[in-house]
């Protein structure tokens, strides 16, 4: 144990002794490392920020939907008898946190003074306890949803239909039989737009979205259901326990299918069958058609990772040959006196460790304090990014994992770049050494 104390204080010794060449070094590890935490953080809090706005307006992490078809031809996305399949849920999915059930239907929205066709969600706003947390208002109060023949939109939704709370609207939609049917409603509470997953989301309170489509009490669109973080990798084991278990009490289960419930639509129309069907999704399935957006920027942060890494690496070997050539005569005068080749390596790969460590984490901390700024300062992202980005604000999530990590792995590479100078310094000859001038 003394021995090695004995070697760290050497080592650090020498990186005092050649203090300017040791700062600039560590600057340079510590900027990129915080380069590093940054990149993986909003890589990360893209993630986070689309899994939660996609889980609060259109999915649950795991989802039991299906079709219901009143003839071969024509499909509509209605769970009947819906307790029912909560209560296999329930027994069959111990991680649930909680779950909710949502209408799904699309319709055309018709104001005094234009029309869209959107999709409308029914709610009951008083049992989502994440609704609030994620929407952030224009205009209008969220509870005011709870009130029969109301509606929520987002502001690119008014703007293009050219209302405010208070207008009026009237929502016209085909039944599951195949009538047409409208109901009015009254614009409560306009949201800011939360990008791709807002375009075409209304949400209306779950009995106004029945009667839309002239469906009883027992009938809903789908049963999302939400698990604790911890439980999120075991998502695709859970969705294969939950069909299973659906078709053991009695259930037709559609096979899976890694496609949004309104993709299925026409081959589901193809098949030959009527009555019901279930079908069992996860979050990635239902957003299938914008993580394209997700891998895009994972596959931009690798590359400028590696780029960064490989600063490091050029960075590292080319101080330290410099290093070598000014501690040539140093390193023959300890070969000379006894000093093995193994211990000639030790001290410099430890000399490299050492500043890739202290220069880590400096470089982490700069890191999680600009990142903690720049999540505190509320930055705007451009409406063009928020179609992607689904969040109005910049959010970075850098978590504890992460910094360590960050740690462990750029102070290895240190230490890896270290190793053939090292291993070259240590084979000098002692004559040789010596007699090194420069």
């Amino acid at each position: 144990m003394s021995k090695l104390f004995v070697d760290f204080t050497i080592a650090f010794r020498n990186l005092v002794q050649h203090s300017r060449r040791s700062l600039f070094l560590g600057i340079a590890i510590a900027s990129v490392t915080a380069l590093l935490v940054l990149l993986t953080g909003l890589s990360t809090g893209v993630r986070e920020t689309m899994i939660d706005t996609a889980t609060t307006l259109s999915t649950g992490h795991v989802n039991v939907g299906g079709f219901y078809k009143v003839t071969a031809g024509q499909a509509a996305p209605v769970v009947t008898d819906y307790k029912k399949v909560l209560a296999v849920v329930k027994k069959t999915v111990p991680e649930m946190a909680f779950a909710v059930e949502r209408g799904r239907g699309w319709a055309k929205l018709v104001s005094d003074t234009g029309s869209m066709q959107a999709g409308v969600t029914g709610i009951d706003v008083r049992n989502e306890s994440k609704f609030a947390s994620v929407l952030q208002l224009q205009s209008g109060k969220l509870d005011d949803l709870a009130q029969p023949g109301t509606i929520l939109l987002f502001d690119n939704q008014a703007e293009k239909l050219g209302v405010k709370v208070g207008d009026a609207l009237t929502l016209s939609a085909p039944t599951t039989r195949g009538t047409n049917n409208t109901v009015d409603v009254r614009v409560v509470a306009i949201a800011h737009s939360l990008g791709l997953l807002s375009t075409w989301n209304t949400f209306v309170p779950m009995d106004t979205l029945r009667a839309l489509y002239q469906l009883n009490q027992e009938s809903t669109g789908v049963i999302q259901i939400m698990l604790h973080r911890q439980d999120f990798d075991k998502i695709p084991a859970i969705a294969a326990r939950l069909r299973q278990s659906l078709d053991q009490a009695g259930f037709r289960v559609m096979e899976p299918d890694p496609r949004a419930f309104w993709m299925k639509f026409q081959s589901v129309s193809r098949e030959d069958w009527t009555g019901q069907k279930l079908d069992v999704t996860n979050w990635e399935d239902e957003i299938s058609f914008m993580t394209w957006t997700l891998k895009a920027l994972q596959g931009i942060s690798v590359v400028l990772i590696a780029i960064l890494v490989a600063i490091i690496v050029i960075g590292i070997m080319n101080t330290m040959w410099i290093a070598i050539r000014e501690r040539t005569r140093e390193i023959g005068t300890l070969r000379a006196i006894g000093m093995h080749r193994r211990q000639v390596l030790w001290m410099f790969l430890l000399e490299s460790l050492m500043l890739g460590l202290m220069s880590t984490v400096a470089g982490v901390a700069l890191g999680a304090a600009v990142a903690a700024g720049v999540n505190a300062a509320h930055i705007p992202v451009p409406h063009g990014l928020q179609f992607f980005l689904m969040s109005p604000y910049l959010h970075l999530a850098v978590h504890g994992s992460l910094l360590i990590s960050a740690v462990i792995a750029i102070t290895l590479v240190t230490g890896a770049a270290a190793l053939y100078p090292s291993i070259k310094a240590a084979r000098l000859r002692p004559v040789v050494a010596m007699s090194h001038f420069g």
